[in-house]
């Protein structure tokens, strides 16, 4: 069983990785977009870490509320809020946690990503951050059911996250300015799935502290 700590880690490393790619997403994001995706996720993410680091919050759904809470006030952008919408409908799920078991954790990840299509209107296929966050929440539920460690499930989490992100260069954007390149759109490796596969980097670098 694991704590808030666990999750805390998560945010450390989701902010940590964010920051670290910062450019390399400026650049993604350039080519089909304003170019302030690096700025927003590094700014936002940081935001989500530092609200609950410290906060000695033990209920995980009211942890994880808070951190998207800080990060829709500090960057109230579509991804901004996007991604605040993950950790407050994950929030939402998991309120009254105070342990969690690894099959929470998948439960974390699938309303995460819950949230992010609610909220964007947007479905696996649309070349969006959900084609890098689908595999990898499929993934994790299934590795963790067939008696995978954390630690193996999220790194195969990962892996999935990578490929979806790879994968969207066979898609037409349905959503945001890359739509309106049309059959142009399908070449280009869509900005979103890579935070996805980001954010999976960022969860098995956090399981491997519990080995």
């Amino acid at each position: 069983m694991m704590d808030n700590q666990f999750l805390i880690c998560f945010l450390n490393e989701l902010q940590k990785v964010m920051n670290d790619k910062r450019e390399y997403l400026i650049e993604l994001d350039s080519v089909v977009g304003d170019g302030d995706l690096g700025l927003t996720m590094g700014d936002g993410f940081t935001a989500a870490y530092e609200a609950v680091r410290d906060s000695g919050e033990t209920d995980t759904g009211k942890l994880l509320y808070s951190a998207g809470k800080a990060m829709s006030i500090k960057v109230p952008s579509t991804m901004g809020t996007l991604m605040a919408s993950g950790f407050m409908q994950a929030g939402k799920v998991l309120k009254g946690k105070t342990e969690l078991a690894d099959g929470d954790i998948a439960e974390l990840f699938a309303a995460y990503e819950e949230g992010v299509r609610k909220r964007g209107k947007a479905e696996v296929g649309d070349k969006t951050f959900l084609d890098g966050m689908d595999p990898a929440v499929v993934k994790l539920s299934h590795s963790l059911e067939n008696g995978d460690s954390l630690l193996l499930a999220a790194q195969k989490a990962e892996k999935a996250a990578e490929e979806g992100f790879r994968r969207t260069t066979t898609m037409i954007a349905v959503h945001g300015r890359a739509a309106t390149r049309g059959e142009a759109s399908r070449t280009l490796e869509d900005p979103g799935a890579a935070v996805a596969m980001l954010m999976m980097q960022a969860f098995a670098k956090a399981a491997e502290s519990l080995f």
